[in-house]
């Protein structure tokens, strides 16, 4: 594969990390990026909630020195506001590439009209795509856009979406292949990945959803001709998978293939810099619980310290568990691969009354949209 070009910017190996709420801050992005090449993308942040420069905003656009390209993903439902945000980003100088979310399927955020949701007001989707991409236009920063298939089977908006970024100026989009119905069930589709493909033709085209392992990333790519991937539940509990990445792209079949002494290993050093990313070690260890059984995947632990790990509150704590595994077990093979999380089950989106009457926005969405703004995970 050759590397994946978003602007400015040249990723080696066309792997980018998708943004996940209390999952890429920049202590999880430090082992993904020792790991192996690509780019990594930081949490989600509201526009609204990054213009009136809440403290939470800012730590989440905490990037260590040697992270470059600093990349940040922004929600928003305003144009003025998403304009506002990028434009903060770009004259402070805390980012070197932009990705607008319009993928979140979380029901509090599609019924006010936003996420996944939004594009079927296409006048607002341009809006505030080229706000953002004149905000950054200046500073030489690209902007990129993330999305869904549509709002379900039905009402699809990907193709339009994408030619509408392409002309707006984006540097590339990226395509979950899933609806806001789908949520995270079902498989992934590929085919509509593939279709986007051949109708943006000016700019990058990246495929998401279910991407579980190097070869189907791989696999993805021979299937839709896609000129990169984005890599997001696959690698909860697995940031050696930019290894396995790595090599794939290169050509390699070299994998990681960790015992549990090496996943231990890596459990107590995300511990540590997620104190450090916190400065506080009770939080760091709260935030760490989540994590527990996407490491141990596959592995035998047994379920009283299975609980137990998921209720971690110190490194001492943490150490003690740890302790009592059996480290010379082996790499688990095929339990330990495959889908990390929970997928749910399809659900019907909750839109706002008359939202599907029309893809044009009326005064009175116009009003009440951004309430949609919340402080809340992309998809």
């Amino acid at each position: 594969m050759p590397p994946l070009r978003i602007g400015p910017i040249t990723v080696d190996t066309p792997v980018v990390l998708a943004p996940m709420a209390g999952v890429t801050n920049a202590a999880f992005r430090r082992l993904c990026r020792e790991s192996g090449a690509g780019l990594y993308v930081a949490e989600m942040l509201t526009s609204r909630a990054l213009v009136e420069r809440s403290p939470e905003s800012f730590r989440i656009i905490s990037f260590e020195p040697d992270e470059v390209p600093r990349s940040v993903q922004v929600y928003g439902v305003d144009p003025a506001t998403v304009g506002a945000a990028v434009r903060l980003l770009v004259e402070e100088d805390r980012a070197d590439h932009v990705d607008l979310n319009f993928g979140c399927p979380v029901p509090k955020v599609t019924r006010r009209g936003g996420g996944a949701v939004l594009p079927w007001k296409r006048d607002l989707f341009a809006s505030i795509v080229r706000a953002a991409v004149g905000a950054a236009q200046p500073a030489g920063v690209p902007v990129t856009v993330k999305m869904r298939k549509g709002i379900d089977e039905d009402h699809l908006t990907y193709v339009e979406a994408g030619l509408t970024a392409q002309d707006a100026g984006v540097a590339a989009v990226a395509l979950h292949g899933r609806t806001a119905a789908d949520y995270y069930s079902g498989t992934a589709d590929w085919d509509a990945i593939a279709t986007l493909k051949q109708a943006v033709t000016d700019i990058p085209v990246l495929g998401n959803g279910d991407i579980w392992s190097a070869e189907d990333a791989l696999a993805m790519v021979a299937h839709t001709g896609c000129d990169g991937v984005v890599v997001g539940r696959g690698c909860q509990g697995r940031p050696w998978l930019f290894a396995d990445l790595a090599a794939a792209f290169a050509g390699s079949d070299a994998r990681i293939r960790p015992g549990l002494r090496e996943v231990a290993g890596v459990v107590r050093r995300h511990a540590e810099l997620m104190v450090d990313h916190f400065g506080d070690e009770d939080k760091a260890l709260r935030e760490m619980r989540k994590h527990m059984a996407w490491y141990f995947k596959g592995y035998v632990v047994g379920g009283e310290l299975r609980a137990q790990l998921g209720l971690v509150s110190s490194l001492t704590q943490l150490d003690d568990l740890l302790g009592q595994l059996d480290l010379d077990q082996p790499y688990p093979g095929e339990a330990s691969e495959g889908p990390r999380g929970r997928a749910g089950s399809p659900k019907r989106p909750i839109l706002p009354y008359g939202w599907l009457d029309s893809r044009e926005l009326s005064e009175d969405f116009r009003r009440d949209l951004h309430e949609a703004e919340l402080s809340v995970s992309g998809g």
